[in-house]
């Protein structure tokens, strides 16, 4: 009953195969959750996949229908080993995002785990089924070494964050007692780098957003009506060059955080973002003058267009457009006056004559939604995860005040009352939400040791356990 041999045991079903094996039957499951179709593999993932290995751990489970049209359902896995002692709540989402089946390189699927040197292609993999199967499983370890966890878990897993996690707050409020917690610790995301173990206390809310141009009920001969119509490409074009300068300082005063704490730049001091071997490179001159590109996304708000259309891209013809579009986000940290945001820029554009540039609610596979929060640094549950890990690893965790990305994280820290912790499986250059998706197998491998360490140091709070 040691440490160590729980984490030999993860070492070993890793090293066997079995981990591999595992990932390429999560993968199989196309679990879309923007589709239709895709909503009947949500429901046999929790089913089917992740239920019956919670079960087997001596977990009740609870699979929740959602309350939205549409949306997937939720699995609860519940252990109480002694109401006395603390209850940790974990967290994955099921869903992916659009499979993308004909954009992927060398003719892959999707929906087919290939392993490629030391990378594993496929939907899911690092966004988000391999996170939570490492958790799951190091949970697993830790309790058949010990012959208990040595804490009550619950672990959630919805099947609707890649379409907003509608529902599911509200499935944690007409359930509150059965989702109560002491604090809750879950991967997504990835790691600042790929060697380096990271921790994040929070994540940016998101906001996005359509302007919109539209002029006439169609076009116009560009030689005929050219120099005599307004053109909606121009006048959108000039709107969002006022929103942010060309090389991406945010000009929209309300949307401006406040200035970024000595903590918070004490905890990105060295930090770099690395996304590995072909991977893209910050570009240092571009975000917020004066801040390092970690400081731009781990502690600052950013401005992004998605897209943007005119006319037709594919099949120019001579004419001015009709009306021009562009799918906007804005990125924003705990602080932010999100509420305002669209009513800000609603008066900053028209302060510099853009009225004919309306703020529209974006596509529905767009919407975004989250809001930002975090957990701080000195929470006593951070210090004993960032000890966990260095006993792991024999190093310290970069600590990001909060990840760049959105996730449901105010539903823990603000309708559960949570400390909030990120423990992410990837690295930035996984190409999550885009085809190639992959994980890296060395990361996932010491993802296992990571968290089987840290359930089994949780669990030996106030023994004599090592």
């Amino acid at each position: 009953m040691t440490r160590d041999k729980a984490i030999a045991k993860s070492f070993e079903y890793f090293d066997s195969g079995k981990f591999l094996s595992d990932i390429k039957t999560l993968i199989k499951i196309p679990t879309e959750s923007q589709t239709k179709g895709g909503l009947k593999h949500c429901e046999k993932y929790l089913s089917e996949a992740i239920s019956p290995v919670f079960k087997k751990m001596g977990f009740g489970t609870k699979i929740f229908a959602n309350p939205v049209s549409g949306f997937g359902p939720v699995l609860l896995a519940t252990r109480i080993e002694d109401p006395s002692l603390p209850t940790i709540l974990g967290y994955g989402h099921g869903d992916v995002i659009l499979g993308m089946e004909e954009r992927w390189a060398d003719s892959r699927s999707p929906w087919i785990a290939e392993v490629d040197g030391e990378r594993v292609y496929g939907r899911g993999t690092a966004d988000n089924k391999s996170q939570h199967w490492i958790n799951i499983i190091a949970l697993k370890h830790t309790l058949e070494t010990r012959g208990a966890l040595g804490f009550n878990s619950k672990f959630v897993v919805e099947t609707g964050e890649e379409n907003g996690s509608l529902g599911l707050g509200d499935v944690i409020t007409q359930n509150l007692d059965e989702f109560k917690a002491d604090v809750f610790i879950a991967s997504d995301g990835p790691r600042v780098k790929r060697d380096l173990p990271t921790i994040c206390l929070g994540s940016r809310g998101a906001i996005n957003f359509d302007l919109a141009c539209d002029l006439r009920s169609g076009g116009h001969h560009s030689g005929n009506w050219g120099g005599a119509l307004r053109d909606p490409a121009i006048i959108l074009s000039n709107a969002i060059s006022c929103i942010s300068s060309s090389n991406g300082k945010i000009d929209v005063e309300e949307w401006r955080p406040p200035e970024i704490t000595p903590q918070t730049r004490d905890l990105l001091r060295d930090i770099r973002i690395d996304s590995g071997l072909g991977g893209p490179i910050p570009d240092d001159e571009w975000g917020e003058p004066g801040l390092t590109a970690a400081e731009n996304v781990y502690a600052w708000n950013n401005f992004c267009v998605l897209a943007m259309t005119s006319g037709n891209p594919t099949q120019p013809v001579n004419a001015v457009s009709p009306s021009a579009r562009a799918h906007c986000q804005l990125r924003y940290i705990a602080g932010t006056d999100h509420k305002n945001a669209l009513t800000a820029l609603r008066k900053h554009l028209d302060k510099r004559g853009f009225r004919d540039v309306k703020i529209e609610a974006p596509p529905e596979g767009n919407r975004g939604g989250y809001l930002a929060s975090r957990t701080e640094p000195d929470n006593q549950w951070v210090e004993r995860v960032i000890a966990s890990m260095i006993k792991t690893c024999s190093k310290a965790p970069a600590v990001i005040p909060q990840m760049g990305g959105s996730i449901c994280n105010d539903l823990f820290t603000d309708l559960l009352g949570l400390p909030a912790i990120w423990v992410p499986h990837s690295y930035s250059g996984c190409s999550q939400h885009a085809p190639n998706e992959h994980i890296l197998l060395p990361v996932c491998r010491e993802a296992l040791q990571i968290m089987t360490g840290l359930y089994w140091d949780l669990g030996a709070v106030g023994s004599d356990e090592c």
